[in-house]
């Protein structure tokens, strides 16, 4: 049985339809690869997947362990398993970065006059190469776009999820966090088998990710599913619209004559 099963999906934002239909089936301790070009929907479907209020159902189901899930809060999702990265971490000021991790992972707020040294958000700092004092930094604050993604995927591993959503986590970074990045992902995975949705726009990521599937939204849907590199390959051959084809003519045109200069 699937993990996450996602059928005929809809959904809207202010009364806008973003997700015509969506279908997905994500099996346990599989990778799955949300490709396609800006403003296809697959942040749209990310967070509509985790609950967002801001993003209503109108239509289709979402199985998560073979339940409906779709009524269910993100606090509610959370506790069942379910995680998500955002492509931009926020920076939040008077919260510190230990204790968020400590809430992930389900420890109590760490109280030195009791334990002289705080070892849990340590640890899952040194997992994702983040210094031992970042711990006692407000979150985010200061960050750079490398040390964001790492804070947010040291959050990631205290949590221990069954199911993963990463929202560009390769985005802002450079080669030494990407390279980081993508093991460390790639080993929670395998150790785990916990099961991943990984947004990306590229191929560098999945140097260090080994994947089972890639999907390419156009227009809400998703319109095709494959092998990641026969996908990624003719993507980068042809350009997402060519490849599709089913972009509006005049947007196909102008993305033809740029791919032909």
């Amino acid at each position: 049985m699937a993990l996450l099963e996602v059928k005929d999906l809809h959904a809207k934002v202010d009364g806008k339809e973003i997700l015509r239909g969506v279908n997905l089936e994500i099996g346990k301790g599989e990778v799955h690869v949300l490709l396609g070009p800006n403003a296809s929907g697959k942040t749209s479907l990310a967070l509509t997947l985790i609950g967002m209020p801001a993003y209503e159902v109108t239509k289709g189901e979402m199985l998560f362990d073979g339940k409906n899930i779709i009524n269910l809060d993100t606090a509610q999702r959370a506790k069942k398993g379910m995680s998500f990265a955002f492509q931009f971490p926020p920076a939040i000021r008077g919260v510190k970065l230990r204790d968020i991790i400590r809430l992930c992972g389900g420890k109590d707020h760490w109280d030195p006059s009791k334990v002289p040294e705080e070892k849990f958000a340590t640890e899952m700092l040194e997992k994702v190469g983040l210094p031992p004092n970042f711990k006692d930094r407000d979150i985010n604050v200061g960050f750079s776009g490398g040390e964001r993604k790492r804070s947010e995927l040291a959050q990631i591993l205290a949590m221990k999820p069954r199911f993963m959503v990463l929202d560009e986590p390769d985005s802002g970074v450079d080669i030494d966090s990407l390279k980081l990045i993508g093991k460390r992902i790639d080993e929670f995975v395998k150790e785990t088998r916990s099961s991943l949705l990984l947004i990306t726009h590229y191929r560098h990521i999945l140097q260090y990710v080994e994947s089972d599937f890639a999907h390419v939204m156009c227009r809400g849907k998703i319109v095709v599913t494959g092998k990641p590199e026969d996908i990624l390959s003719r993507i980068e051959e042809e350009g997402y619209c060519a490849y599709v084809d089913i972009c509006p003519p005049a947007i196909k045109k102008e993305a033809e004559k740029l791919m032909r200069d």
